[in-house]
């Protein structure tokens, strides 16, 4: 069992942990979540003894094994394999034993407990985690310093994995990871033997792997049963609860104060009216559970852009001299398209998403695009590479040079910098607050196609679902790679598969692929010659067959996301006036759902539109 017990740390004067206790039973799988800079990390250090807390004690089963990600990434001239098998210590002492031992009798109990521990099956096992991290045969040769630091990270968590501790913590391991090893990595810890306590904001990995939430807020720790969704409801139930305790206090506070106001000056209640000062006073007040008003997302609708967008055709593409990484590009991309590009890191995804952003020229081919297409590319690089010692009102100005002020401020405030948080230093903005000025930055001028390239990786799960509602919401077109599945199958029509050295359209759904990379599908089974107005694999009113299906599940998941959105609204709204919360905020919510009910409206007639052409296209 794992206890926290009244902990508190404090790091430059203030409190990250302030009396946070929580016990996890052993053998629990805990997902531990919480806002960007809550103190998840510092939790961990604590954990693993990294940080000493100021009061409060951790306490953990006696001789247990706790294994965490060290802060350097390996190195040197071994290889991925052989820093895995060097992470089973006992393993490892026991076969450097065996090549100097002389004493028969000490050479037959060490052969014995290589057989008790399954040792002679190790390179096995290390092959497998390594192949699932996605290092093929060649890569788990190579030198390690022959890989990125991403790349290096995946051999820290291999060898983390399988050392297999009694204690298995996780902090954000899928940040390096792309969607094929993140997949792998959930399915891995579904059977994990121990007790795993992971940081994630992966809501498909805490939904499917865990069996707690640990939540941490404002210092304290709080332990649900279940996984991500059924604490979303229990959050909820507790946010009403509260609410209405608010709402309930704050009428008796009023009562009271109206009462010692009225009092207080005639001698026959003087007494009361002190009596009841006392109460107030001593009252506690409840807070109520807050959203956070800067998590904010809101990209700004395009000029209207004629389909097709862009037209790929024969294209190649590649680096330099260099033969091109993908060849045989054939696909169109529509001006409402939500698409999503599959495939193992390394394929060519990020390619790909250059050469539409007009970043590469194509090899072979042609790339065709209207000379008025604006495309917002966004990359980890972008968020890394944000000027510490400027502001964001400093970067946008810049950014839109000879715009006004108003534009300079509406734009900002359209991602959550309003105010005096416009004028912080980057330096001093979490790793979401920078993704969020990335995206201000590169959706300034209304593009007509956003290309978001890993998007998620600095946000934590509420700000994710922002992100969603915002994309959704959002009348442009959408390239999206991502290793969150949830985000892609909220955002996502079209699937397209790069692999091979191409790209295809895939046609099943986002099931169908998880089945493919966990072994359950053949690749084959799924994937089109050409994508939608392509250049075809068979004849014309096939592929035009295809394209008007596709059109119809597209309209299909537009109308349910329409729908889902103007249902948030009616709930947001409810709770908002039941609450007494009237004025500006109840009135920016009808103005929304009103937008909301609009485009519902809309995708209802694209929805019936798509199928009447679909039924026409099939008729006879």
């Amino acid at each position: 069992m794992l206890t926290i017990d009244g902990v508190t740390v404090r790091l430059g004067g203030r409190a990250i942990l302030e009396r946070a206790s929580a016990t996890v039973p052993v053998g629990a799988r805990v997902g531990l979540i919480g806002r960007n800079g809550a103190g998840k990390s510092t939790l961990m250090k604590a954990l693993i003894g990294e940080i000493e807390p100021d009061d409060g004690e951790i306490s953990k089963p006696a001789r247990a094994r706790i294994g965490y990600i060290a802060q350097e990434a390996p190195s040197g001239s071994t290889t991925p394999e052989q820093v895995v098998l060097a992470s089973a210590t006992e393993r490892a002492a026991l076969l450097a034993e065996l090549e100097t031992c002389t004493d028969m009798d000490r050479m037959g109990d060490v052969h014995e407990r290589l057989l008790a521990i399954d040792a002679y099956s190790a390179p096995a096992r290390a092959a497998k985690i390594l192949n699932g991290l996605g290092f093929d045969e060649e890569m788990q040769q190579r030198p390690v310093d022959s890989f990125s630091g991403g790349w290096k990270m995946r051999i820290a968590l291999g060898a983390l994995l399988f050392s297999e501790p009694d204690i298995l913590l996780l902090d954000e391991p899928s940040n390096h990871l792309d969607l094929e090893a993140t997949l792998w990595l959930e399915n891995f810890l579904k059977s994990y033997p121990a007790t795993l306590v992971v940081i994630s904001h992966e809501r498909d990995l805490l939904n499917k792997v865990v069996d707690h939430i640990l939540h941490l807020q404002g210092g304290q720790l709080t332990l649900y049963p279940g996984g991500y969704d059924a604490f979303e409801k229990q959050r909820a139930e507790r946010a009403a609860q509260l609410a209405s305790a608010k709402a309930s206090q704050d009428a008796q506070r009023a009562r009271l104060q109206d009462y010692v106001a009225r009092n207080s000056a005639r001698a026959s209640t003087a007494k009361q009216a002190q009596s009841r000062a006392k109460m107030l006073a001593k009252m506690q007040p409840i807070a109520a559970l807050m959203e956070d008003p800067t998590l904010s997302f809101d990209f700004p609708d395009p000029a209207e852009m004629k389909s097709p967008m862009i037209t790929l055709e024969h294209a190649a593409v590649g680096y330099g001299k260099a033969p091109p990484i993908l060849k045989r590009l054939n696909f169109r991309i529509e001006a409402d398209d939500r698409i999503a590009l599959l495939g193992r890191n390394g394929n060519g995804k990020t390619t790909l998403a250059r050469l539409l952003a007009s970043q590469l020229e194509p090899a072979e081919g042609a790339v065709n695009a209207p000379g008025k297409l604006k495309v917002g590319y966004f990359t980890q690089y972008q968020v890394e590479e944000l000027a510490g010692e400027e502001t964001p009102l400093d970067l946008m100005n810049r950014a839109m040079e000879g715009q006004s002020q108003g534009a300079v401020r509406a734009q900002l405030g359209r991602f959550g910098f309003s105010g005096s948080r416009a004028q912080q230093r980057v330096e001093k903005l979490s790793g979401g607050e920078r993704a969020r000025l990335a995206l201000a930055l590169i959706t300034r001028d209304a593009p007509h196609l956003l290309i978001l390239d890993e998007p998620t990786n600095h946000l934590d799960v509420d700000a994710r679902e922002a992100l969603v509602q915002a994309l959704n919401a959002y009348t442009g077109a959408v390239i999206l790679i991502s290793h969150d599945r949830h985000m892609v199958e909220l955002t996502a029509d079209r699937l397209v598969l790069v692999d091979g050295g191409t790209a295809r359209e895939y046609a099943g759904s986002m099931d169908d692929y998880i089945d493919f990379i966990l072994g359950r599908k053949p690749k084959g089974e799924a994937i089109k010659s050409a994508g939608a107005g392509g250049k075809p694999g068979g004849p014309k009113t096939m592929a035009e067959a295809r394209y008007a299906q596709s059109q119809l599940e597209k309209a299909e998941k537009t109308l349910a996301r329409a729908a889902a959105e103007v249902e948030r609204l009616d709930a947001q709204i409810l709770t908002a006036s039941s609450g007494g919360q009237g004025g500006a905020k109840l009135q920016d919510l009808l103005t929304a759902r009103a937008k909301a009910a609009d485009a519902l409206a809309g995708a209802e007639e694209a929805w019936l539109a798509a199928g009447a052409a679909l039924e026409a296209m099939t008729a006879g």
